[in-house]
């Protein structure tokens, strides 16, 4: 069973009890599923935006054209000469580790996964555990909105599983050491599960990023942490994917999307229930992070002179870089996004990523194996499931705990109470109604005091002078700090 040794936790003051009965109450967004989230998979169209895009285009990059023309530039030279290795390794460019070498990873992995934001993490759950779900429910297996079935609970809170998320955000870092925020306590983010038929061509999701669209450009969204702001100066290269400080203030749903990711995940990520491979309906993904986010931001700055850009072929030069002109004025074009959807791109609005070679699928994976991409990273999924049996993973992201993801919890700690789907999905009546389904005091008999912390179930200890409970590591001001303020937040003090 997916559980850990059963230890007590504190008795949540009144007011934490008051929250677990009225957080649900909160203001849900409308019902939806998976589809509502992109603009290709609903049936809608890219359509024009405001003339206020364009003013905020020229207000990121005005006094500083030349230097980002010359940015651009270099960012093209650097694409013609990474994508070809990309192409040449196929999924053996993907970063693998082994659960049990966590405690000793090589700087060759580290390196590796700093540079291409991927990596596959083995036998993380045993494969005889992993196994025991994957008829559920027997009958029609595919992707479900369901958020509290008893296997997601306890998959999320599996003490390997936590591990894990502790080594992967590790590898961010925060330029401020004061900062509210820690690593060494993961937050639980209740999301779906998709059991993927074979043949399957409905679930046909293209290249995307998660965690807003139009809210990477925007003063109001990533603009309030001045995340890419190296990119809008014209020095792309001093992006830094991993620093974690400036993502703090960010707004990453101005439009109230359903889907949209309102908490603050350093990794996407699927824990795998079955055996998948290449073309079997994975996950494929590009491994350009740094390169490659730096590319869809600038794109919207830039037309080609000669020729256009369509789902044909491009050649030498239509993507040659003296083809392509820094727009004046600037246009209200950002290709691929759209207010309350994710951002989107594909081969004719972003013809540089060479997506059709340049989005590869992670290797093989089997049962208990945890794949994690970083949140700014491009991904998709396989346009047809040719394999011969279900592609089943549980969607398990890595979330630090910061203030704003205790609010989060605090939140979803009350739609687990009430049933109802997680904060950032559809709302609606979920899963209130189901019999049998599983309760407060069913996961404190199933779980270990550090997965009830992820669930917002328990107080988080360690928020005095000394050492984290249960890590060993002395805690920095910024660590204190944030789980004062989320046990405040969570209502363990009054």
């Amino acid at each position: 069973m997916l559980a850990a040794a059963l230890r007590p936790i504190r008795t949540p003051s009144k007011r934490a009890a008051t929250h677990l009965r009225t957080a649900a109450t909160q203001t849900q967004k409308r019902a939806g599923d998976i589809s509502d989230a992109f603009v290709s998979l609903s049936g809608q169209h890219f359509a024009p935006l405001p003339q206020e895009y364009a003013e905020l285009k020229s207000r990121l990059i005005r006094g500083r054209e030349t230097e980002v023309r010359d940015s651009w530039e270099r960012l093209l030279r650097e694409l013609r000469e990474e994508i070809p290795l990309i192409v040449e390794l196929g999924p053996k460019i993907v970063p693998e580790i082994d659960f049990k070498d966590l405690d000793h990873a090589s700087e060759a992995f580290g390196s590796e996964l700093r540079k291409r934001g991927v990596a596959v993490v083995r036998g993380v759950v045993e494969e005889r555990e992993a196994l025991r779900p994957t008829a559920f429910p027997p009958d029609n297996p595919q992707v479900f909105e369901l958020y509290w079935s008893r296997t997601q609970l306890l998959a999320r809170a599996h003490p390997n599983l936590l591990k894990t998320h502790r080594f992967l955000m590790s590898y961010w870092h925060s330029a401020n050491p004061a900062a509210p925020i820690s690593t060494q306590h993961p937050i639980s983010y209740a999301d779906r599960l998709r059991m993927r038929l074979p043949g399957d061509a409905k679930f046909a999701l293209g290249p995307h990023v998660d965690g807003g669209s139009v809210e990477r450009w925007d003063e109001r969204g990533y603009g309030l942490g001045k995340v890419y702001d190296s990119v809008w100066k014209g020095e792309w290269e001093k992006f830094d994917p991993w620093e974690a400080s400036c993502r703090l203030p960010v707004v990453s749903d101005l439009h109230q999307g359903v889907g949209a990711c309102t908490a603050f995940r350093m990794f996407q990520g699927w824990l795998s229930l079955s055996t998948t491979g290449p073309f079997e309906g994975t996950l494929l993904v590009n491994p350009l992070l740094a390169k490659a986010t730096a590319y869809y931001l600038l794109r919207p700055f830039f037309s080609p002179k000669r020729g256009v850009a369509d789902g044909g072929a491009h050649t030498a030069d239509f993507l040659a870089s003296d083809n392509w002109a820094l727009d004046s004025p600037a246009t209200s074009a950002i290709h691929g996004a759209t207010p309350g959807h994710g951002q989107e791109l594909s081969h004719a609005l972003h013809p540089h990523l060479d997506l059709a070679r340049s989005m590869v699928h992670v290797p093989t994976v089997r049962p208990g194996d945890y794949v994690a991409w970083h949140c700014d990273t491009i991904h998709a999924v396989d346009k047809v499931h040719a394999g011969r049996a279900d592609a089943s993973v549980l969607y398990i992201p890595a979330c630090p705990l910061t203030e704003d993801n205790a609010r989060y919890l605090a939140r979803q700690r009350g739609d687990f109470v009430a049933g109802t789907p997680s904060p950032d999905f559809g709302g609606g009546v979920g899963e209130s109604e189901h019999f049998g389904r599983v309760g407060v005091r069913d996961v404190e008999g199933a779980v270990g005091g550090e997965g009830k912390r992820a669930m917002g179930l328990g107080q988080w200890e360690g928020d005095g002078e000394g050492e984290s409970e249960g890590q060993g590591q002395r805690l920095t001001s910024g660590e204190r700090e944030v789980l004062l303020r989320a046990n405040k937040v969570l209502g363990f003090y009054d």
